[in-house]
């Protein structure tokens, strides 16, 4: 036997799971010499980079965890009381354990199909009805990125919302944070809308303002009654917005009690670790009346095809790739996972539970406020529920001093104030540690103040007026999983619904459902990454800068960029946020008439839904019959836009899963009329270390961590869409008004933190420094090799729609499944029969309505490629059973899909197929067979019945 003393093992071979031994065969089907040639085949010659990237070697698994080890010590996590919608948590081991650390949870795609998505959309639907519950209102969604965002969003539907179509001012209250008041900047100016900010109390309500947003409590901590203000603006038909602390809400009246007429907030201090920003999820509440205006998804109750309850995503015609520029808001802003983990804490912990946290970090304040007044300091706000402002004079530097060396942060507001927030980790001990600074800077001993006496006799600062007197989280479900035992197994009874990467390939088109490496993962839990809060002073966040620092170098050189901005926390955030920077340039460069972007009639329907958002003009460019961008017509339309010309939006390689030849020339052309190029990431996979935005041509390119970096889809959430640049707009990137970013010319934020969710930021940074320059550019090599061996193997059963010059495809084909309609077969009965063969379906009828798009990404092995592939072969014998009149055009077994084990093991079967045909097509089902929870959804019944909280199931069907 060799000894060998240097055996290194490559992650590269864990993440890449074609074979050496398979590689042959699959070159032998694509009919190639070699990996090498299947490339020159797909990738045009003059965008293929000269030369590899220039890159740190790869890191070892157990390397890397070493790496971040000494990461994270330079991280200091101090005990927090900076506040500001930023709050330390206690999240139960049971749902960390259980969600959060589990690739069950993770490792879930959006659940367009709901029949294999039942759990997680219950999950949502626990989270939605918390939501209603706590702020009284009557319709609620699945979630948004953060709070700044869902505030801008309320801005934005109030405004779409108002009556009088002249008005444009939109009133702000000056006591909000200052980092919703960024992102609220930032929007407004896309639409023309004026903010006006300040006090409630004393603003006059002029007819050009169609709508107001407070805080509640406000940012100083003050509890207002905003009573007279909502009746105030109701009677002259404006609208009121709040953004509630949603865990306030459990004392307080709730918002729909006194007026609001949409209320959101973030729910990360329902069990969601700080993370340095993020994730969380926000929440989105208003009236049933607007429930066509509210942004993002919901989730709502329906029926299935044999009548039993069923849960969908509700209204998805509002869903960005259908209505495009005219979508009421872009889809892709959710964070499915927090939401879920916010709504597993409330049901954890019930209506006592939770009111018994809300009480107990009211009290500790209240204790507070009496300690510090004994000490002979004054409280700026008499009413507050976890946050107080404390007067404090020229013994400010003195105070910051003194915390600064008991490991205590606090917001420093003024030159004289202190601000102070209370979460439910503070203990009794705390506020001793806590009383110990504000003595000793007056000179006083530790003994000055008697806290266990104090604490004797407490009394609520909340007027009687708005203490909450309405119950809340009435539903079983958040009254009966309290011990863990049972909560265990509710979560596993979801879990067990929904299909994950755990189970199958999720061979989506354009999502890019990869491998996420539990190496990746095992960073994020750590106390040093999840317990900073972003506003932490800069010298504490040692190990996160150097995470920043070197992630931002590594994909400056996969993307042949000047500098990333992380800020964006989705994709579509990212497509805004580039957008934004390139209007910004324009206007510095004494151009701002540039409003016009162009964007191919192929391009992701988040580019036009971003675009409309960034107050654009959108000219659409046409395709040839071969689905490339029609270059005559770019050229075309680029010259007649000269004067005006802000932008091209393109995907490369395109939708269609192409290379297209002339993308260098295209670029050329919008640069020669005065415009930028920006590029559309989602296919960032088929370039990496092949080539790159900044070669092609390209100014601004977002990038999905979520896809091509291997951030988790999370069920729908989250995402990443950092956004690099070139050097001349380098100084536009976001800046942040609470955390000084760099950037000589910052547009306003776009995201509540100023790194975006940074917490996850460290997944693709494991991936890079795993993976290496060799592995980065290999894992690109063999998604095309999967996709081409996908085609070469389904392309004389399916008609492949687009291919490229050389008849190879990119990283993904769509398969044409438009002429089965002459069997009555639609492409979404292929989708749902894949279910019963334990497939998740690809992307059905985008970017062409009846066709499958289809990405297999590098992490899938030949073997799982073969038994899909296996599937859809045998589902078109299926359907060449119906085109032969063999079976009937409506009753067969595709229609009827998919089979239930319910429906499989009922006494009574009278189709024309056997039991086995519909479960156990293949052998390999008998041993391995994901059952559906749910027989094929009713949307119509849906549509006419919205229902987008917990009904008792038993009464589901009165609904109507």
């Amino acid at each position: 036997m060799k000894i060998d003393i240097n055996f290194q093992e490559k992650f590269e071979k864990r993440h890449i799971s074609v074979r050496k031994s398979d590689l042959s065969a699959m070159l032998q089907t694509v009919n190639v010499e070699s990996l090498d040639q299947l490339i020159e085949k797909t990738v045009p010659a003059n965008i293929r980079l000269k030369k590899s990237l220039s890159l740190p070697s790869a890191l070892s698994e157990v390397e890397y965890l070493k790496k971040m080890k000494q990461l994270a010590s330079k991280n200091k996590v101090f005990k927090s009381y900076i506040g500001q919608g930023y709050y330390d948590v206690n999240t139960p081991t049971v749902i960390l354990r259980n969600i959060l650390e589990n690739p069950g949870w993770y490792t879930q795609y959006t659940p367009y199909q709901a029949e294999i998505a039942q759990g997680r959309l219950q999950a949502l639907l626990n989270f939605q009805t918390a939501v209603i519950d706590l702020t009284g209102m009557e319709i609620a969604n699945a979630s948004l990125l953060d709070e700044a965002t869902a505030a801008a969003e309320a801005m934005f539907m109030q405004y779409n919302l108002r009556k009088n179509k002249e008005a444009n001012t939109f009133f702000v209250s000056e006591n909000i944070f200052p980092q919703t008041l960024d992102v609220l900047c930032t929007r407004s100016e896309s639409y023309g809308i004026e903010l006006k900010i300040g006090n409630h109390q004393d603003i006059e309500l002029t007819d050009n303002i169609f709508g107001a947003i407070v805080q509640y409590p406000a940012a100083s901590g003050d509890v207002f009654d905003y009573r007279t203000f909502a009746d105030a603006l109701h009677a002259k038909g404006m609208t009121l917005g709040v953004i509630a602390d949603i865990m306030s809400l459990a004392l307080l009246t709730p918002p729909g009690e006194w007026g609001a007429d949409v209320v959101v907030g973030s729910t990360q201090r329902f069990g969601i670790p700080m993370g340095f920003g993020g994730p969380h999820a926000a929440y989105f509440a208003t009236k049933d009346a607007h429930k066509r205006n509210i942004p993002g998804r919901i989730v709502g109750v329906t029926i299935d095809a044999a009548n039993n309850y069923a849960l969908r995503m509700a209204l998805q015609t509002r869903e960005q790739h259908i209505r495009r520029d005219k979508a009421s808001s872009n889809i892709c802003t959710a964070q499915a996972l927090l939401a879920i983990m916010a709504g597993f804490y409330t049901v954890y912990h019930g209506p006592q539970g939770i009111k018994k946290i809300a009480n107990r970090i009211h009290s500790i304040t209240t204790l507070l406020v009496k300690a510090l007044t004994e000490l002979g300091y004054k409280i700026e706000n008499q009413t507050f529920f976890d946050t107080i402002t404390v007067q404090v004079g020229d013994l400010i530097e003195s105070i910051h001093a003194e915390s600064i060396n008991q490991e205590i942060n606090l917001k420093y507001d003024s030159s004289s104030t202190v601000g102070i927030s209370i979460d439910e980790t503070t203990t009794i001990e705390d506020i001793k540690n806590l009383i110990k600074v504000f003595a000793k800077v007056k000179g006083k001993g530790n003994n000055e103040v008697d806290i266990q006496s104090l604490a004797e006799n407490l009394s609520s600062s909340i007027p009687d007026s708005l203490q909450r007197d309405s119950a809340f989280l009435t539903h079983p479900i958040f009254n009966s999983y309290h011990s863990e035992h049972e909560m265990l197994r509710y979560i596993k009874s979801l879990e067990a619904k929904d299909l994950s990467l755990c189970h199958s390939m999720i061979p989506l088109g354009s999502c890019t459902m990869k491998l996420n490496a539990s190496t990746e993962m095992i960073p994020l839990t750590w106390t040093e990454f999840g317990d900073l809060h972003p506003f932490a002073p800069a010298d504490q966040t040692g190990g996160y800068m150097q995470l920043f620092d070197e992630l931002n170098h590594w994909l400056c050189e996969i993307t042949g960029f000047s500098r990333m901005s992380f800020q964006p926390n989705s994709g579509a955030q990212g497509e805004y946020a580039g957008l934004m920077v390139i209007k910004a340039y324009h206007t510095y460069n004494g151009q701002s008439q540039r409003n016009v972007v162009l964007i191919p009639a192929s391009a992701h329907g988040t580019n036009p839904a971003s675009a409309a958002m960034a107050g654009l003009k959108i000219v659409i460019v046409k395709c040839d019959e071969r689905g490339n961008i029609d270059v005559s017509d770019l050229k075309t339309q680029a010259e007649k836009n000269k004067d005006h010309l802000s932008c091209l939006m393109v995907t490369y390689p395109s939708t269609h899963g192409v290379f297209e030849e002339a993308i260098i020339e295209m670029c050329e052309i919008i640069h020669a009329n005065g415009g930028q190029v920006y590029m559309d990431g989602a296919n960032m996979n088929a370039q990496v270390g092949l080539t790159s935005p900044g070669f092609i041509g390209a100014d601004v390119c977002h990038l999905n961590l979520h896809k091509t970096f291997c951030i988790p889809h999370g069920g729908g959430g989250p995402g990443m869409g950092p956004i690099g640049v070139a050097e001349h707009l380098v100084d536009f990137l976001p800046g942040h008004s609470v955390i000084k970013l760099e950037g000589s010319h910052p547009i306003n934020a776009v995201s509540s933190a100023p790194w975006g969710s940074a917490s996850i930021l460290g997944i693709s940074h494991a991936y890079i420094a795993m993976m290496g320059p060799e592995g980065l550019t290999n894992a690109t090599r063999y998604a095309i090799l999967n996709a081409n061996y996908i085609k070469a193997r389904l392309e004389n059963d399916y008609p492949i729609l687009y291919s490229g010059a050389n008849g190879t495809c990119a990283h993904e084909m769509i398969l044409d499944c438009r002429s089965f309609k002459s069997a009555g077969i639609e492409v979404t009965d292929i989708a749902k029969r894949l279910m019963d063969y334990g497939f998740h379906a690809p992307t059905v009828s985008f970017p062409v309505a009846g066709t499958l798009m289809i990405e297999p990404t590098e992490s899938e092995s030949k073997a799982e490629i073969d038994r899909f592939c296996d599937a859809l072969l045998a589902i078109r014998k299926e359907i060449a059973a119906i085109e032969n009149g063999e079976i009937d055009k409506t009753n067969n077994i595709l229609k009827n899909a998919p089979h239930t084990v319910q429906a499989i093991s009922s006494e009574e079967w009278d189709n024309a197929y056997s039991r086995e045909a519909a479960a156990f097509p293949l052998a390999y089902l008998r041993t391995n067979k994901f059952w559906p929870s749910i027989s094929r959804v009713n949307d119509s019944y849906g549509d006419r019945t919205l229902v987008c909280s917990c009904p008792p199931i038993e009464t589901y069907m009165e609904v109507e």
